[in-house]
């Protein structure tokens, strides 16, 4: 029993709690962000769609598709179809906030074309991450409903740990995807200097959900580690 009490009510949910608010802000800052530029029309008058296609042209990246794809901020890059998916808000919209996801996205294809390692790295450990994410926690779960069966619980925070690392290495491929969108725009002409300026805020805002996830899973482990560390110290 003092273990189920431990598990659930101790100090340590504390970093649960922060990572949670720091998820939180950065949802609310993007998406506060994205629907100001959203309503500011890009002097060029290119959909994102169309900024698309010409970024690509001009990275001469000739075999990946753009689709359309249902929602709100669901567009991403599959490396494994090349195909470049921009959402209900991006595909046809002239505004600048749609220009610079639709650019960022195009900053993953050209990664992929360039054979950007930690782009290679993080599509390698997809499967891992998905196991992580699903097995990790009802692992140490499984283990603290057996009698705190330490190897169960340290498999599933070895487990959890594979999801926490495709966190981190998301940082620098996401980085380097805004950098590259923010570069080709200006070297393309396709963005005037006042509009990069605000692209740039748009893919920071968003950027800032990367760091946020990242920061909540390494919390999450942390937890973890301190949790069942001193249920080991106690045992002994």
């Amino acid at each position: 029993m003092g273990y189920y009490y431990g598990y659930y009510m101790d100090p340590t949910y504390l970093l649960v709690l922060i990572g949670a608010v720091l998820c939180m802000f950065a949802q609310m800052r993007v998406s506060s962000t994205y629907r100001k530029y959203s309503g500011v029309r890009s002097r060029s008058g290119l959909t994102g769609a169309q900024a698309a296609q010409r970024i690509l042209q001009l990275s001469g990246i000739r075999d990946v598709r753009i689709e359309h794809v249902r929602g709100e901020l669901t567009d991403h890059y599959d490396p494994a179809h090349k195909v470049l998916r921009l959402s209900d808000s991006v595909y046809g919209s002239t505004s600048i906030a749609a220009i610079g996801v639709a650019a960022h996205e195009c900053g993953h294809a050209v990664q992929h074309d360039k054979g950007y390692a930690p782009l290679k790295i993080r599509t390698a450990l997809v499967p891992a991450a998905n196991i992580g994410s699903k097995a990790g926690i009802p692992l140490i779960f499984l283990g603290v409903f057996l009698g705190m069966n330490q190897t169960l619980i340290q498999v599933g925070i070895w487990v959890f740990a594979l999801a926490v690392l495709f966190q981190l290495i998301t940082l620098p491929v996401e980085f380097n995807a805004s950098g590259r969108a923010l570069a080709m725009l200006g070297d393309y002409g396709m963005l005037e200097r006042g509009e990069t300026n605000e692209c740039r805020k748009v893919l920071s805002a968003a950027a800032l959900t990367y760091v946020a996830a990242a920061a909540s899973a390494v919390l999450q482990l942390l937890r973890l580690a301190l949790l069942f560390g001193n249920n080991d110290r106690r045992r002994d």
